[in-house]
């Protein structure tokens, strides 16, 4: 059983991830002790309401706990042309029923890091400041971590900038303070969530449903496709989030290669750039992560549609 605490900025990816996962949870393969939110898809408030809201419309009740509102040194960065100004697509959903806990984000990571300290694996889908702010306060933290599987970076390409991911990029501080820490780290990025994405006809078992949840999901992917196709001229929905979901519960969904990786803060046109010595072992230090480099690309796409269907044909 995996013991799984989630940190996401809840835009449309994440949630799909989060309906991966409790889908997950429902067949025994996990167990979600908690979710921490921090700005980046969107601000902090807002994804904190998704995030809530999204544990509502699977019907679990997950502890929310609210993060950082700001990247450690810049201001944030967010994205609504690519999540909308919701942060869902634009879907401008209803409250959600429940609250945010009391404790903080670092609080609730160091809490569980605790309780169950060597069994606890961590999911980040954001921006790395919450779990710097953790580690700032007590690098310990990194003993007590199992794993930790990062959504971010990259070896060979970027996406806000032509070397930079958006969730490296809106926080290099924080992701060289977690790539530095000496935990057991696993780095899922563009180079494989690239080659996982749904196009127009992989939706059909979602348009075939045609009930109000499956519209809800249709709407959420066709948003977010819509802005890859004014980015880049191909419409497609890029499974960046729910993929590294996936590697949390099945590790060779991806081939990894041991690297060192730090993070660039001061280039001019480099700064959060993912360095990845491909060398080997260097004077720069140890290998600290494994490195996603090759993907199961289908057999990821149709465990997440059937995650999706399970939802959907409750409804």
């Amino acid at each position: 059983m995996i013991n799984l605490l989630l940190d996401v900025d809840t835009g449309i990816d994440d949630a799909l991830a989060l309906f991966y996962l409790a889908d997950a949870q429902k067949q025994g393969l996990l167990k979600i002790l908690g979710s921490t939110t921090v700005g980046g898809n969107v601000e902090v408030a807002q994804t904190t309401l998704n995030t809530l809201k999204v544990w509502e419309m699977l019907e679990l009740e997950i502890p929310v706990a609210s993060g950082a509102e700001s990247p450690l040194q810049a201001p944030l960065n967010a994205a609504p042309f690519v999540h909308g100004d919701d942060g869902l697509g634009n879907t401008f959903l209803t409250p959600p029923k429940r609250l945010p806990v009391d404790e903080s984000a670092a609080d609730m990571i160091l809490r569980l890091s605790h309780e169950y300290s060597g069994e606890l694996t961590l999911l980040t889908t954001a921006p790395l400041t919450n779990i710097a702010v953790a580690l700032l306060r007590d690098p310990d933290l990194a003993d007590r971590i199992r794993k930790l599987v990062i959504m971010g970076g990259a070896v060979f390409t970027g996406n806000v900038t032509a070397v930079a991911e958006a969730n490296i990029a809106n926080d290099p501080e924080a992701a060289r303070i977690v790539f530095r820490s000496g935990m057991e780290m696993t780095l899922v990025g563009l180079d494989v969530t690239h080659e996982v994405y749904w196009e127009e006809a992989d939706l059909e078992p979602l348009i075939n449903i045609n009930n109000e949840r499956s519209a809800f999901l249709l709407q959420i992917i066709r948003f977010i496709s819509g802005a890859y196709e004014s980015l880049s001229g191909w419409r497609r929905c890029v499974l960046h989030d729910p993929l590294a979901a996936g590697v949390c519960l099945f590790p060779d969904l991806v081939k990894t290669e041991k690297r060192y990786v730090d993070v660039e803060l001061n280039g001019e046109l480099t700064r959060g750039m993912t360095v990845v010595d491909r060398r080997g072992r260097t004077p720069l230090g140890e290998d600290n992560m494994q490195v996603a480099l090759e993907v199961d690309a289908e057999r990821f796409k149709k465990q997440l549609m059937q995650s999706l269907l399970v939802w959907v044909q409750e409804g």
